[in-house]
């Protein structure tokens, strides 16, 4: 699940449109001018002013290992949280939440396995932090499928570039529902927001073509 936070700004094209105009000596005090001023700098791909915009948000309920990838997409200083594997006791109640591929979860006797390996690694965490064993030291037997959470902070701009890469199909297939899901939050945010998000596509749409060796054959592909 992806939390928008109020801390985002509602009016990013307004916003990218009166920062241009304090720029290029214009009259910034016109809130329909500064917008036809973010829509034509979203246009012509002015880059900078995209930085200005910035997105807050809460990810909840993904794999530490689609997290992981997600906060390696550096651009534009973006930061973040992850949820603490030092102060947070993953033993109590159920124990950690975890995230099943579906390549295991479409075979029964595969899934049963799942299960059971997930659980064993939650009854040892326990078993650990019960006999004392700090719980910064036991919880380094968590497996990369366990959900986490984390907050997180990035502009525009560096989102524009992470979809080109992410929303192709051969992105991992997680880090593909993560995205769409930040995309639907961003969209039911604002309606400013929602035409901002018509720029999130694969690099095969944005180019024209694929460069990858392995294509889906949804463009063709690069013989350069």
């Amino acid at each position: 699940m992806v939390t928008i936070q109020e801390y985002t700004p509602k009016n990013p094209i307004s916003m990218i449109g009166y920062e241009a105009g304090v720029c290029w000596g214009a009259d910034a005090s016109d809130q329909e001018k500064n917008y036809k001023r973010g829509l034509s700098c979203i246009q012509t791909e002015h880059g900078r002013t995209w930085e200005f915009p910035d997105v807050y948000a809460t990810i909840e309920g993904y794999s530490a290992k689609c997290l992981r990838e997600w906060y390696t997409h550096i651009g534009g200083s973006p930061t973040r949280l992850q949820a603490s594997t030092r102060y947070i006791n993953y033993s109590k109640g159920d124990g950690f939440k975890y995230t099943t591929p579906h390549t295991i979860e479409k075979d029964a006797m595969l899934l049963k396995e799942w299960t059971l390996l997930m659980q064993m690694i939650n009854d040892g965490i326990a078993h650990f932090i019960n006999s004392g064993v700090p719980v910064e030291d036991a919880t380094m037997a968590l497996p990369l499928a366990y959900s986490s959470k984390m907050v997180d902070k990035r502009n525009f701009r560096n989102l524009v570039d992470m979809s080109h890469q992410r929303k192709c199909t051969r992105a991992y297939w997680e880090y593909r529902q993560l995205f769409n899901d930040y995309e639907k939050a961003l969209r039911n945010y604002s309606e400013e927001w929602n035409t901002l998000c018509d720029l999130f596509i694969p690099k095969c749409e944005y180019f024209g073509f694929c460069k990858e060796k392995k294509t889906c054959g949804r463009k063709p592909q690069y013989k350069g």
